[in-house]
């Protein structure tokens, strides 16, 4: 690596370590301006303990805050780095050298695609690790907690409910397991029979619910009910419950998960949701190096006295990339022509700027 590649990759982080903990501090800030009667109400005892929540809460967010806005980072930093090297009038001086402006930004673009790297690991790695932490509400953080279970599916087809499910104690209270079975039409099941009990709890030795009480009820008029000691729920783990009881608990799976997920699914509206899902984990990562090489051109002008207006375009290339992909992502799954097109809403945003930032970088002038 030469003198002036460590020069430049030295401003990208630089840049990159002030515009993450500024858009992510804000981020926090707003947040926490608007949730931190509930971290209250989650930690009555002392302040320190509510310091506590906040903390925890929060240390945990940052995974799914930098998911989020990982593409804007970058064109933060970028901006940051190439403005300082205006103003200094450095980079006049490196093209006037001979430099051709794509070798002058080429060690940004190899750092923004290690930075996506490490945006994709981030789903893909951490966020599952920490899914059930993360699916846990202000007013939840740094206590168990307990809750209702409405009509969840598991791999078998059954439908659990129970009127409490204590965190701590990993229990259903009162457990009603409706059983069912597949039928020849994909949309439809056969419902089989129940088993209720007076408890359930998890034994992660055998990886079953044991039943306390258990008994089967068979839709068969003439089979006696018959004493169950134990429910295998293969992909209904108590991790899996605090998981599922939040909305938009896909974003919290790996594209494993959600392929595993939709083995299990008839509707065709929880098909498209997974679908749009898995597509959007393979062109997020482009779309924010996209992002970045729509900027980049803008951002290489040589008089000082542009730079302003050069971030402010550079920015609103950068918005309107965001902003399609966030319209795209509300009409995958909608039906438009009276087709749900979920792979085409999810590479539209690639299809439109992507040959826009070619377009650009190659306009590129030394």
């Amino acid at each position: 690596m030469k003198i002036l590649d460590r020069y430049i990759a030295k401003s990208f982080l630089t840049g990159y370590g002030i515009s993450f903990g500024v858009l992510i501090g804000l981020r926090v800030i707003i947040d926490l301006f608007v949730n931190f009667d509930e971290f209250a109400e989650g930690a009555r005892s002392s302040a320190w303990s509510v310091v506590q929540n906040i903390i925890t809460y929060y240390g945990l967010n940052v995974t799914l805050y930098f998911r989020d806005i990982a593409g804007v980072i970058i064109v933060v930093a970028a901006a940051f780095s190439l403005g300082k090297m205006v103003r200094n009038n450095e980079l006049v001086a490196m093209i006037a050298s001979g430099v051709s402006a794509k070798r002058i930004v080429l060690p940004i673009l190899i750092l923004a695609v290690l930075f996506t790297g490490l945006a994709v690991a981030d789903q893909e790695l951490l966020i599952p690790s920490i899914s059930d932490k993360l699916a846990r509400n202000a007013d939840e953080t740094g206590a168990k907690g307990a809750y209702a279970i409405w009509f969840m599916a598991d791999a078998n087809g059954s439908l659990i409910c129970s009127l409490r499910y204590d965190v701590e104690s990993q229990s259903l209270y009162r457990p009603t397991i409706i059983t069912r079975r597949a039928t020849a039409n994909p949309q439809v099941w056969e419902v089989t029979g129940r088993i209720a009990a007076d408890l359930a709890t998890y034994n992660e030795a055998t990886g079953r619910w044991d039943l306390v009480n258990g008994r089967l009820i068979s839709t068969d008029s003439t089979a006696a009910p018959e004493p169950v000691a134990s429910y295998q729920a293969a992909d209904l783990l108590p991790k899996e419950i605090a998981i599922r009881r939040k909305s938009g608990y896909n974003t919290l799976l790996s594209s494993r998960q959600l392929t595993a997920l939709a083995r299990q699914q008839t509707k065709i509206k929880d098909m498209t949701q997974l679908l749009s899902q898995k597509h959007f984990r393979i062109t997020d990562p482009i779309i924010n190096l996209t992002m970045l090489m729509v900027s980049l051109p803008v951002l290489i002008c040589r008089d000082p006295r542009t730079m302003k207006s050069a971030v402010l375009v550079s920015f609103g290339l950068t918005a309107a990339c965001f902003v399609v992909t966030f319209v795209c992502k509300m009409f995958a799954t909608e039906i438009l022509f009276e087709r749900v097109m979920p792979e085409l809403w999810a590479w539209l945003p690639v299809f439109i700027f992507l040959p826009i930032a070619f377009i650009e970088l190659d306009s590129m002038k030394t």
